[in-house]
């Protein structure tokens, strides 16, 4: 008996939605990019429920006759290709027939459409792959393309669909990257009936500007070259601009958007040695090259595609952004004084000119600052601080002050405020045997701080060496995890409130992640337009950036792109904790390197840190030993 037989069209179908559309994003990419292939000039993006309930495109494109509208979801019907050889000429976005088909294999579709030379229009209604209906209708000029219930026959792929905040994501995301493209197509994105993004027609850099906030266009350079082999132009980021997450970076060849990691090198090549390590710049980059020399059809979705020149083109990537930026650091320097206003300089006439003279005490000494006691003949001793500079600082008691708080009671340096401005309350993890090494440390001993990086400990077994910044971060990341476990956070207002601007596919997963700021202590209020207002960060993080912080939290976030909620709070208190631990360089006084060692050891995990970095070891006697032989 014959085992092999054909599948039925319904289910190649599905099979072939598999690979194109994969989730809501990928149906208005496809349905977009047919818009844009019509030559619509006005675009309008409707979606219910982040696309799983319905999506609607609505364009003023050439449209369809009542034919090409019932072939248009056949499997493989294009009106861009009519031999093997049209694949190497493509000037459009699509050109496989199989968008349509795909789609109306995973969802109940409505099509109705209408040419400029026809009175009436067409009305067709498919689900499943089948035709429910045809009919004659009246409508403008143009389509619109209403997608219900994605996935309805298949369950198992609508249940791995994500939350609607990332969906959301995507579909912005999948979005930007054609409307980038195209500056001189107005768009128009609504969710649930309000609107997300209006962006009017405009050159580059004002598109640019309206998707992602004008403060991103200040901090871009112009790159321009036109060679034989393509022609390259666009937007790159400036050397300070340079971060480690966030960066948003783009290349388009021939209207599309695509992924290219060996020109992305070509890009941080041209920043060599002025990037510091881990950090990159944004850029908007645009190739025209012949369509003969490049290949699209490489990849489903049509966003990896092959050059025959690469090597060529990447030379004459790098030379041209070096050049952009060679010029930009080269007029960041002004030695043209050329029109500068002359300094007037003073005439003294005859007069002579006098040195001037200062009045002062030679007996003053700032450093010995005299008491109430030692006023009244007695002597008062009490140095406070390190005397490194060969004298000490003698302490001040101000008169009457003790009358005022008479029930004060003093603190020592391990009751100063933390990080969420309360004192943490001793926790199972303090009251119960601490997780110490193995080696007993020798309490006696005081610790040293050993290049500023480090804090040395005599144990019973050698010599403990821990690591001060990543011993700060876990005492951090735990204060910040038991303050969101028990809703603790305090936040401290700013004085002067920053505005930050998310671009659209971040800002549509921000309600997800603000809330989970707000756990931590932050207080970020939305203003309309992807802008957003930082008005509190949490206590004891005063003197960092805090627009800055939200933004590296906010895209760490987005970049896990996980919906657990407790992951979530550990990628977020753990990015959090490195931000404010101890820097290396900082010179530590005795008191904070033994308040450091001893909360380090009160920790749950003090050997590892929340990201798995060894925080101490411990070199053995033996060791020693061996090493002075």
């Amino acid at each position: 008996m014959d085992i092999i037989q054909l599948l039925p069209d319904s289910v190649a179908n599905q099979i072939a939605a598999g690979e194109v559309i994969q989730r809501p994003a990928s149906v208005i990419k496809e349905l977009v990019e047919n818009a844009i292939d019509a030559g619509a000039r006005h675009i309008k993006i409707l979606v219910c429920d982040a696309g799983k309930a319905s999506i609607q495109v609505i364009d003023d494109g050439c449209g369809m006759s009542d034919t090409d509208a019932r072939l248009s979801f056949e499997r493989h019907a294009t009106s861009k290709i009519r031999q093997a050889n049209d694949l190497f000429a493509l000037h459009t976005m699509g050109f496989r027939g199989e968008a349509l088909a795909s789609i109306a294999a995973v969802a109940q579709v409505t099509l109705v459409t209408r040419r400029a030379e026809d009175e009436l229009g067409t009305r067709i209604v498919i689900a499943g792959s089948k035709v429910v209906s045809q009919e004659v209708v009246s409508c403008p000029v143009g389509s619109n393309f209403l997608i219900e219930n994605l996935f309805f026959n298949i369950p198992a792929r609508r249940k791995f669909l994500k939350s609607n905040s990332t969906e959301m994501s995507n579909i912005m995301q999948a979005f930007e990257r054609i409307a980038l493209v195209y500056p001189d197509v107005e768009f128009s994105v609504y969710n649930n009936g309000t609107e997300m993004l209006m962006l009017h027609p405009a050159n580059t850099s004002q598109r640019i500007a309206d998707v992602f906030g004008k403060r991103v266009t200040q901090q871009l350079l112009t790159v321009d070259a036109d060679t034989t082999l393509c022609k390259i132009t666009g937007l790159v980021g400036k050397p300070e601009t340079a971060k480690k997450k966030g960066s948003l970076q783009y290349f388009f060849v021939n209207g599309r958007y695509m992924k290219h990691p060996y020109f992305h090198k070509a890009v941080l090549s041209a920043y060599d040695r002025l990037l510091p390590d881990g950090e990159q710049v944004s850029y908007f980059i645009y190739f025209t090259v012949n369509p003969e020399d490049i290949d699209v059809n490489i990849h489903p979705v049509k966003t990896e595609i092959k050059f025959d020149n690469e090597q060529a083109i990447w030379q004459i990537l790098m030379s041209t952004v070096r050049n952009a930026v060679g010029h930009f650091q080269l007029n960041a320097l002004d030695f043209d004084t050329e029109g500068k206003p002359d300094i007037p300089v003073f005439n003294l006439g005859n007069k002579d000119i006098e040195e001037p003279r200062i009045d002062f005490n030679p007996m003053y000494n700032p450093f010995n600052v005299s008491s109430d006691k030692e006023r009244k003949g007695e002597s008062s001793t009490g140095n406070v601080g390190n005397t490194s500079a060969g004298f000490s600082f003698q302490g001040r008691k101000a008169r009457g002050w003790d009358d005022l708080f008479p029930a004060m009671p003093e603190k020592d340096d391990d009751d100063m405020m933390l990080p969420f401005g309360e004192e943490v309350q001793p926790s199972a993890v303090e009251t119960e045997e601490v997780e110490v090494p193995s080696q007993s440390i020798h309490r006696e001993a005081q610790p040293l701080q050993l290049n500023a990086q480090y804090i040395v400990m005599p144990t019973d077994a050698g010599l403990m060496l821990i690591d001060q910044n990543r011993a700060s971060q876990r005492i951090l990341f735990e204060q910040y995890m038991q303050a969101i476990q028990t809703h603790s956070a305090h936040t401290q207002k700013v004085l002067f409130p920053d505005i930050v601007q998310f671009s659209p596919s971040i800002a549509a997963d921000l309600p997800r992640i603000l809330e989970e700021l707000r756990m931590l202590g932050f207080d970020v209020t939305d203003l309309g337009g992807n802008s957003y207002t930082v008005t509190g960060i949490p206590s004891g993080l005063g003197g960092l950036d805090a627009v800055q912080l939200v933004t590296d939290l906010v895209n760490t976030a987005a970049e896990c792109g996980t919906t657990a909620t407790e992951e979530v709070y550990t990628i977020l208190a753990t990015s959090l904790a490195k931000k404010a631990a101890t820097p290396y360089g900082e010179i530590l006084s005795a008191e904070a390197l033994n308040s450091l060692v001893d909360k380090l050891f009160r920790c749950s995990t003090p050997r590892y840190t929340a990201d798995g970095k060894l925080i101490y070891d411990i070199i053995t006697d033996g060791e020693i030993s061996n090493r002075l032989k």
